[in-house]
């Protein structure tokens, strides 16, 4: 039943792209029609990062009635290590998303799944059964298929997902530690910790924060939520692993984001415009055929040990 908890948050993340991508649109928009000179370049990641990681700060402060200890002050490397990865991958999601589409950037940010399974194994933390493999194989097969375009804009695909591999392989990292340094600190211990650090880390962001931007109610009333949303699925996330552990079928089930983008991302395009709503009916079903592999992962991961 804990698996419900990631397969919310899978959710969560898309709907939290959708709105960034359409607040930095809506940016773009602004800033070209009341010509204000910065030729339309919309939201900068920055000004985004900066405000999901305070809601993040903000909303995990919650979990510090549930406890814990803090084992030795010396250990708030931990804590810390965390909230470095979490801030590293989150901008370069939000890069990923700048530059490209979310129904290309976040089916590859599935490969976090392959990428927790082979850092668990490696390390030694979790004997996984072979079956866990072929689950992370199927989804890696389904991600490779609803990525793939077939039509140009062939650097604008490739520096997307760069820009997203290297956001999952900071996440990967970022969850095997909070698996296996929580359970000594206690949820309420170490999660609040490891996020009012990033809090912290984000400060000198200011100068960076396009504040002329968020006062203008159409950015705001998109970034906002957003940005609200992507702390609440991080939350979804990392109380699963720092509570039950399972780290590798959490990610299996995570992966799911990748077939939710594909459907949310092609009905937001459908609404505002955006380059899903241009997909042919080729790409829609190969794209549809690779969110099919993700689900079969999905059952073998959690049926099969």
């Amino acid at each position: 039943m804990h698996l419900l908890i990631p397969l919310l948050g899978s959710v969560l993340f898309v709907c939290s792209l959708i709105f960034v991508k359409r607040a930095s649109v809506s940016a773009a928009d602004q800033q070209e029609n009341r010509a204000s000179g910065t030729g339309g370049a919309g939201l900068n990641p920055l000004t985004t990062l900066f405000c999901a990681n305070m809601f993040a700060a903000l909303l995990f402060s919650a979990f510090w009635p549930l406890g814990g200890t803090i084992p030795s002050w010396t250990w708030l490397y931990q804590p810390l290590a965390v909230a470095v990865l979490y801030c590293v991958g989150l901008a370069f999601v939000f890069l990923a998303i700048g530059r490209g589409d979310v129904s290309v950037a976040t089916p590859i940010l599935g490969l976090k799944v392959f990428l927790v399974a082979l850092l668990l194994a490696v390390t030694g933390i979790e004997a996984l059964p072979a079956s866990m493999f072929f689950a992370a194989a199927l989804a890696s097969l389904g991600i490779a298929l609803i990525q793939w375009t077939g039509r140009g804009k062939r650097h604008h695909v490739l520096l997307t997902i760069a820009l997203a591999l290297t956001a999952s392989t900071s996440f990967a990292h970022c969850d095997i530690l909070v698996q296996r340094w929580a359970p000594a600190w206690g949820t309420g211990r170490f999660l609040p910790l490891a996020f009012w650090f990033v809090g912290l880390m984000s400060l000198p962001l200011i100068p960076a924060v396009q504040w002329s931007l968020l006062r203008r109610r159409k950015v705001a009333a998109w970034l906002l939520p957003g940005a609200c949303l992507m702390a609440m699925q991080a939350i979804c996330i990392t109380f699963t692993l720092a509570m039950f552990g399972d780290a590798a079928r959490v990610n299996v089930v995570y992966s799911l984001r990748g077939m939710w983008a594909l459907g949310l991302a092609w009905v937001a395009a459908k609404m505002w415009g955006g380059g899903e709503a241009d997909l042919t009916r080729t790409e829609l079903w190969q794209r549809m055929a690779g969110a099919t592999f993700l689900t079969v992962a999905v059952i073998v991961a959690i049926t099969i040990r």
